[in-house]
C-alpha cells in the first residue's frame, strides 16, 4: 500500500495528482465554509446585534481551533514518525497521551466560558444587548467545547494514518447537522423550543459532538494503526508530552495570531459602531468560501512537493507549483469578481440594514482587492511547509496580521476618522505579506530546489 502511494506521488501526472490529493480536502473545507456562512445568515435573522455578538465571540472560537489543531499537529508529527520507525508503542503513546492533553485543554476553555465570557465581551462593546447575546453564545460553545476539540483530534489521528476519507466524513457530517439544526433551534421549528442565539450555539456544539463520536468510532473500528485505551490515556509519559508540545506549541501560537487579529479588529471597528463590527463578521465568513478551498489545495500540494523533493524531481516540483498557483489564483479571482459585482446581494443574505449595506458595499469591494495577492502568498507558503522551513510562514503570518494589518487599521482609523478607509488595511497587509513571501521563496528555492 505504502509503495503504491509513493509511486503515485512520483509517477502520476502532476495535475491529476494534485487534483486527486486536494479534492477531498477542498470539499471538506467548502462544507466548513458553507456552515460558517449559513450559521451567520440564520443568526442575522434575529437582529444585527446578534450578528455582532457572534462576530465578537469569534476570536475565542478561533483560539479553540488553534489549540485543538496545533495539538493535533504535534500528535501527528510524533505518531507518523513512530509508525515509520515501527515503534508502535510510541505511536500508541502519542495517540492516547494526545487525548489526555486535549481533555485538559477542554478544562481550560470550560473555565474561560464560566468566568471570562462577560469580561471578554465587555472589552469589545458596552451595548448590553450585544453583551447578553455574546455571553450566552460564548458560554455554550466554551463549556461544551469538548465536541470540537475531540472531533479535531480524532480527525488528525485518521489523517496521520492515511484514512482521510473517514476524516472527511466526520467533519462533513458534523457541519451538515449544524446547518440543518441552526434554523430549527434558533426559530423553534418542528416542535423544538425557540432558543435564539443559544440555539445557534447548541446547533454548533451538537454538530461537533456528532463529528467527534463518528471520529472515535472510525478510529476504533477502522484505524488499525493505533490502539486507544483508557489505561494508556491515564498513564501519560512526560517525554511523550514534551514531544507533542515541541511541535504543537509553535503551531498553536501561529494559528492563535488570527484570534488576536480578529479581537483587535473588533476593538478598532467598535470605536465607529457595532454595525462596523457586524460588517467585519460578514466579510470574514464570506471570504472563507474562497480561502478554505485554497487552503485545501495547499494541503494537497504539500505532500506532493515533499515527496518529489525527497525523490529529487525538480521538474515535478516546478510543475506542481505552477499548476497550483494558477488554480489558487483562479479561485481567488472569482472571489474578487463576486465581491466587486454583487456586494449588495451578498449583504442581503445577512438581513443587512440600509446603514450596514452602505458600509458593507465599500468594505467588500475594498477588501476583495487583496484576494489574488493572497493566492500567491498561500501557494508559496506550501513551499516553506513542505521543505521544513515553516518558521518563514510564522514570520510572514506575524508580520502580516500584527505587524501590518492591525497597525494600518489603527492608523487609518485615527488619521481619517472614516471607517470606509480602515478596510484598506487588508490590501496593505497583503502587499507586505506577498513581498516577504516572494523574498523567502527565492531564498528557499535557490538553496533547496535549484541544486536538485
Amino acid at each position: 500500500m505504502s509503495q503504491t502511494k509513493e509511486n503515485k506521488m512520483g509517477v502520476l501526472p502532476v495535475k491529476r495528482l494534485i487534483i486527486s490529493m486536494s479534492l477531498p480536502m477542498m470539499a471538506s473545507m467548502l462544507v466548513q465554509a458553507l456552515y460558517n456562512i449559513v450559521d451567520s445568515i440564520f443568526v442575522s435573522q434575529i437582529n444585527e446585534q446578534a450578528l455582532t455578538a457572534v462576530t465578537m465571540v469569534f476570536p475565542m472560537q478561533t483560539l479553540m481551533i488553534a489549540v485543538g489543531s496545533g495539538t493535533g499537529v504535534g500528535i501527528n508529527a510524533m505518531l507518523s514518525k513512530s509508525l515509520g520507525e515501527k515503534r508502535f508503542d510510541r505511536s500508541d503513546a502519542a495517540a492516547n497521551t494526545g487525548l489526555l492533553l486535549i481533555f485538559f485543554s477542554y478544562i481550560g476553555f470550560l473555565l474561560l466560558g464560566l468566568f471570562a465570557a462577560g469580561p471578554f465581551l465587555r472589552t469589545q462593546t458596552s451595548d448590553p444587548q450585544i453583551i447578553e447575546y455574546g455571553v450566552t453564545y460564548l458560554r455554550i460553545v466554551c463549556c461544551l467545547s469538548f465536541g470540537l476539540l475531540f472531533q479535531m483530534t480524532f480527525e488528525r489521528l485518521l489523517q496521520s494514518t492515511g484514512m482521510t476519507f473517514y476524516s472527511m466524513v466526520s467533519q462533513m457530517t458534523g457541519a451538515i447537522f449544524n446547518i440543518i439544526f441552526d434554523p430549527i433551534l434558533i426559530f423553534g421549528y418542528f416542535g423544538f423550543p425557540k432558543l435564539g442565539v443559544a440555539g445557534a450555539a447548541y446547533a454548533t456544539v451538537f454538530g461537533q459532538m456528532i463529528g467527534a463520536v463518528i471520529g472515535l468510532v472510525c478510529n476504533i473500528k477502522k484505524n488499525r494503526e493505533i490502539h486507544l485505551s483508557f489505561r494508556k490515556i491515564l498513564k501519560p509519559e512526560m517525554e511523550t508530552i514534551r514531544r507533542i508540545y515541541f511541535v504543537g506549541v509553535p503551531s498553536i501560537l501561529m494559528m492563535s495570531i488570527g484570534s488576536v487579529m480578529s479581537y483587535l479588529m473588533n476593538r478598532i471597528l467598535s470605536g465607529f459602531s457595532s454595525t462596523a463590527t457586524a460588517v467585519f463578521g460578514v466579510y470574514f465568513k464570506l471570504q472563507s468560501f474562497f480561502f478554505m478551498p485554497v487552503f485545501g489545495l495547499n494541503n494537497g500540494l504539500i505532500p506532493v512537493l515533499a515527496y518529489n523533493y525527497g525523490a529529487r524531481k525538480r521538474e515535478r516540483i516546478d510543475e506542481a507549483l505552477k499548476f497550483s498557483f494558477m488554480l489558487a489564483f483562479g479561485i481567488m479571482l472569482c472571489g474578487t469578481l463576486i465581491f466587486e459585482i454583487m456586494p449588495v446581494k451578498l449583504l442581503s443574505l445577512f438581513n443587512a440594514s440600509d446603514n450596514m449595506r452602505a458600509m458593507g458595499v465599500v468594505a467588500l469591494r475594498t477588501v476583495a482587492i487583496h484576494f489574488p495577492f493572497a493566492a500567491i502568498g498561500i501557494t508559496l507558503g506550501s513551499v516553506f511547509q513542505a521543505f521544513s522551513k515553516s518558521y518563514y510562514s510564522l514570520v510572514i503570518s506575524v508580520t502580516r496580521q500584527l505587524g501590518a494589518l492591525i497597525p494600518a487599521a489603527w492608523l487609518l482609523a485615527r488619521l481619517t476618522g472614516d471607517v470606509n478607509k480602515v478596510w484598506w488595511c487588508f490590501p496593505i497587509a497583503e502587499i507586505v505579506s506577498v513581498t516577504l513571501s516572494i523574498l523567502f521563496f527565492k531564498k528557499v528555492y535557490r538553496e533547496v530546489v535549484a541544486p536538485l
